[in-house]
């Protein structure tokens, strides 16, 4: 049976990046009527940006600390001090070209980092502990079939194997030390406010800028793609309600191959901005692909909907255009995204791919 969790005072790793700060804005929104605290602990690494927040910042129930997740002393102090029940995780090195190249980064943050949290929650058990994962860590899927609850880890990236090592160590500090946590494995995010380093915003940019649009192969790799506000509505359902030491899977219903993906994007952005598809779908290239590069990911997301009642309330294709017009509306956000950070993001990954 589901649970009855009273969430008041939160804590947030890494609610600067994506999905983090997805998670924040939909959690001080007149939806929720969350009237405690959410303290946001972010390093503000490359991926990081309070602009994602800009619009919840002066919130009185929102305070923002610069630093990092291995900082075991200081997430316990934050904790004493803002009398934190709850501990969403989010904060992880996220990129799979990243960490094919510089894999220490990844072990460092994603299992240091969440071994540093738990030893935290394991001094203040009154703290449940909620980690958000990725269903990377399932491996590749064929043809059919879907990743589940019970499908066996098999990861085959740094990015995934830290991933994996991670959940490892929430199930063993709950089944060890009778921690309560819940985990989330979920497909792959897209939305507003997406750093662009991830396929969907560098095509979206790349059409803007009249750029090619790189793609891994021949394109036929299929993604599960998941609306971040979507994502930031269950995450919040399993805090109140996911059950202790249980894991769900949360994933978008909405499979595309890469290349049919593209083509999609150039032809919302072709309509929003009415000019010939064909302008765009020239921009399209193929590159090498990436080592390892996992065929299908697919998620069964029927426990989270038989048990909670959450699904996806919004199709791809208005998603996408949602997507796309956010892109389109928000030069500004852009531009200072391009100014740094994401300009090292291209060095890196176009020096990576010859």
């Amino acid at each position: 049976m589901p649970e009855q969790r009273k969430v008041h005072n939160i804590l947030v790793t890494g609610g600067a990046g994506f999905i983090g700060s997805a998670f924040i804005r939909y959690l001080l929104s007149p939806q929720v009527n969350f009237t405690g605290t959410c303290v946001n602990v972010d390093a503000l690494t490359y991926a990081g940006n309070l602009e994602n927040l800009a619009s919840i910042a002066q919130d009185p129930r929102y305070i923002f600390e610069h630093g990092d997740i291995r900082q075991q002393a200081l997430i316990e102090h934050l904790c004493q001090e803002h009398v934190i029940d709850t501990l969403i995780h989010f904060a992880a090195e996220s990129h799979v070209d990243r960490s094919i190249v510089s894999p220490q980064a990844f072990i460092e943050t994603n299992v240091m980092g969440t071994f540093h949290l738990l030893e935290v929650v394991r001094k203040n058990p009154h703290i449940h502990f909620h980690h958000v994962s990725t269903d990377e860590v399932y491996g590749s899927l064929g043809e059919f079939g879907y990743f589940t609850e019970h499908t066996p880890y098999q990861p085959n990236s740094p990015y995934s194997a830290s991933k994996a090592a991670s959940d490892h160590l929430v199930r063993a500090y709950h089944h060890t030390y009778g921690l309560s946590t819940c985990l989330s494995n979920c497909s792959n995010n897209y939305g507003p406010y997406h750093f662009p380093e991830k396929l969907i915003p560098v095509m979206i940019l790349n059409c803007f800028e009249r750029k090619p649009l790189p793609i891994y192969g021949q394109g036929h790799n299929v993604r599960d793609w998941l609306h971040v506000e979507d994502h930031a509505r269950a995450l919040y359902l399993l805090l109140k309600e996911g059950c202790r030491g249980e894991t769900y899977n949360v994933g978008g219903g909405a499979e595309w191959r890469n290349i049919d993906l593209v083509h999609e994007i150039v032809r919302t952005i072709a309509e929003l901005q009415a000019i010939p598809i064909g302008e765009l779908q020239s921009l399209i290239t193929f590159v090498k692909d990436r080592p390892g590069h996992d065929l299908r990911y697919a998620i069964d997301y029927s426990k989270i909907r038989r048990e909670l009642g959450w699904q996806p309330a919004r199709t791809f294709s208005e998603g996408l255009k949602q997507t796309v017009l956010w892109y389109m509306q928000n030069p500004e956000w852009i531009k200072n995204v391009q100014s740094g950070a994401y300009r090292q993001w291209v060095e890196f990954n176009y020096a990576n791919r010859s």
